[in-house]
């Protein structure tokens, strides 16, 4: 199968729900309010599936999977007959134009809240903010192997997935960060993090280099997470301890160990178990059991490797707090992103557009349909932040002329209404431009 047909159908899929919850929510509540519906689109363009309901509204499926929209009778746009006339957009108070246009972002917020509690129903494995060697500035802060990050700037961490944005936004404003930490020994410590001394050339979507983060995630080092209580090991190796060679044998990844006690262990002796500690190279004699499973002997010391992932789940009643806040934070930081791209401090190479997309929800998917729902989660929750910004051609745009009528008790005029529109063209063109650009960039670098 091509490469592109998976990550094609996922953003397909992604983009025909969030698009149609978007839609319902305008199409709903314009029939609430009595305005007569046209035309449901989903995507813009040739019709490629389209009926006409009983309500008289055509249902279409078209061909540019880019967006929707929402056609309703109104005299700007078309004739309308005198008996018809109660049923025009144009028609409504301000009131109910404004909950038709605010409904679109709405159901957006909705549907995040919801397709976060369904994940977190179900459980999200994700990854914890466990870190590799680290090089560059994380080096000179002193972190180490094995350290996970408890709080940012007295921000709470669970998973790599808190600790990104917060680290985004500091390294944006370029200021010196305190870093709670609890090492693989167990003990909390503190380190600061000089990001005021990031280049000012740095690369934003490549963050975690740039400060010389490596999550644990892509490591597979021999290092111990577990010992097993009264287990062979119990008494001489710790957590944190480095499993350098048995019997001289180096070992390189965690998943070397059971070959060498296999090949090793036959003779019934202690072997020889170099670990490095705290810097220092020390060796331990060490009997390993003999244990079966699956029918198969095998030969353990009793350890574990660290654990970089956790599945966080709630009962369906605790879910739904945990989605609002997740919900609230995830606003949060998307406002601080936008407020930072308008002054600069955050570069448009962090725009992603349809590309990026198709790629984050065909990786989101391979994870998963807790960790895809999560996606589509912060996805509808960016359409319904992008949406509200005041531009015109957007719902907020609109918003803002309906505020402009409800203070004053007249429409802006209609001269300034088409300015609006055309710089409202050009604002969402250059940006779509900027983010294919970038989509298109990192594909080839």
């Amino acid at each position: 199968m091509p490469d592109f047909i998976s990550p094609l159908f996922w953003y397909l899929l992604t983009i025909g729900i969030l698009v149609t919850v978007h839609e319902w929510g305008h199409f709903a509540v314009a029939r609430r309010c009595g305005v007569k519906v046209l035309c449901f689109s989903v995507g813009f363009g040739r019709a490629l599936y389209s009926r006409i309901g009983k309500d008289g509204t055509e249902y279409r499926l078209a061909l540019i999977p880019f967006g929707g929209y929402v056609k309703m009778l109104d005299e700007r746009e078309q004739e309308v007959t005198a008996e018809l006339q109660a049923y025009a957009f144009n028609r409504q108070t301000v009131g109910k134009r404004f909950a038709i246009v605010a409904a679109g972002p709405l159901a957006n917020l909705i549907l995040c809240i919801a397709l976060l509690w369904t994940a977190f129903v179900l459980g999200v494995p994700e990854l914890r903010a466990l870190l590799g060697p680290s090089t560059g500035l994380a080096q000179e802060a002193g972190f180490e192997i094995g350290d996970e990050l408890i709080a940012i700037d007295g921000t709470p961490v669970q998973a790599w997935n808190d600790a990104l944005p917060t680290l985004a936004l500091a390294a944006m404003d370029r200021r010196p960060i305190d870093i709670q930490v609890t090492t693989l020994a167990g003990s909390p410590e503190n380190r600061r993090l000089a990001l005021n001394a990031l280049p000012e050339d740095y690369t934003q979507d490549r963050l975690l280099q740039e400060i010389g983060f490596k999550p644990f995630f892509a490591e597979a080092l021999p290092i111990i997470g577990q010992i097993q209580k009264a287990g062979p090991a119990d008494g001489a190796l710790r957590p944190g301890d480095r499993i350098t060679a048995i019997e001289g044998i180096a070992i390189a990844q965690f998943g070397d160990i059971p070959k060498v006690l296999a090949d090793k262990s036959s003779s019934g002796r202690n072997l020889r178990v170099e670990v490095l500690r705290d810097g220092v190279l020390l060796a331990f004699l060490i009997a390993p059991v003999q244990v079966s499973q699956d029918g198969q002997t095998l030969w353990r010391l009793g350890v574990g490797s660290l654990n970089a992932t956790k599945t966080v789940q709630y009962r369906p009643l605790q879910a739904l707090p945990a989605a609002l806040t997740r919900t609230y934070d995830m606003t949060r930081d998307s406002l601080a992103v936008i407020k930072r791209l308008l002054t600069g401090a955050a570069s448009v190479d962090n725009l992603s557009g349809p590309i990026g997309i198709a790629r984050a929800a065909d990786s989101q998917a391979s994870w998963g349909v807790s960790p895809f729902l999560g996606f589509l989660a912060a996805i509808s929750l960016a359409l319904c932040i992008m949406n509200l910004l005041p531009i015109p051609l957007l719902d907020g745009g609109h918003l803002l002329y309906f505020a402009y009528e409800w203070a004053t008790g007249k429409a802006p005029a209609e001269s300034v209404q088409a300015i609006g529109q055309y710089i409202g063209i050009f604002l969402l063109a250059g940006l779509l431009g900027i983010a294919i650009f970038n989509d298109f960039f990192r594909i080839i670098s």
